[in-house]
């Protein structure tokens, strides 16, 4: 495809970036976007099946914690994210999608569990709802080094690198580019980032990347075509 059939699809305003991080080499520029999708499916996939992973091991802990229903529990009257305004914005996402159950006659916990949004797992160790679930949920990590007196890993540890992974997912979702800095170099470092924090998280969580992501995990390598553009 010629660059100008290229661009009047994807726009103009959007490729800039491209163009500029390629000196204005057209070809250059196309293959940079086609890798930056490849980049950014690739990155979804594993971010997927952490996502996965994560919620069903918090989901774990809550139900031994606070019941089977405990994720409907905490928005009724009296529920841990009923009444405490720093929490409106979990309750408000829990409560739609319960009451969208509720109106079809399809609740069960388990499909209201996948109607949550990545936030609302990574919410869970910020540090008002970490407190109000009675700081249990860092069980979620067996594997987690001892905090020294440097290094504290915490519960707000833990948020600031599901922020991290939260941030990529939003990015891409938002068919948003993942190949560059803060200015229009080409670089990796987000994605890196991302994944390394993944990689950590699960093995806090006693699941080895390796067998899980069999066959699935190109990130290293679909890296290495982005930055030789």
């Amino acid at each position: 495809m010629k660059y100008e059939e290229f661009e009047d699809i994807i726009s103009p305003e959007r490729m800039q970036r491209y163009l500029q991080a390629c000196a204005n080499n057209t070809k250059k520029a196309m293959t940079l976007y086609r890798y930056n999708l490849k980049l950014s499916q690739e990155m979804f996939t594993i971010i997927s099946c952490f996502e996965v992973a994560i919620r069903n091991r918090i989901d774990k802990v809550m139900k031994q914690n606070f019941g089977n229903d405990w994720l409907r529990d905490s928005i009724l009257p009296g529920g841990r994210f009923d009444s405490d305004p720093r929490v409106l914005g979990t309750k408000k996402i829990i409560k739609k999608a319960y009451e969208d159950l509720l109106r079809n006659n399809n609740y069960t916990h388990t499909k209201l569990l996948a109607e949550m949004e990545f936030g609302v797992w990574k919410f869970m160790y910020n540090n008002v709802q970490y407190r109000l679930v009675n700081r249990c949920l860092l069980s979620v990590f067996p594997n987690k080094p001892t905090s020294t007196p440097t290094l504290h890993y915490d519960n707000t540890f833990v948020f600031a690198k599901l922020d991290c992974i939260n941030i990529v997912r939003n990015r891409i979702a938002h068919h948003e580019p993942v190949c560059f800095g803060n200015s229009n170099t080409i670089v990796t470092r987000m994605i890196v980032d991302c994944y390394n924090s993944i990689e950590l998280l699960f093995g806090w969580m006693g699941i080895n990347s390796a067998d899980f992501l069999y066959g699935l995990n190109h990130i290293n390598n679909v890296c290495k075509l982005v930055v030789g553009i």
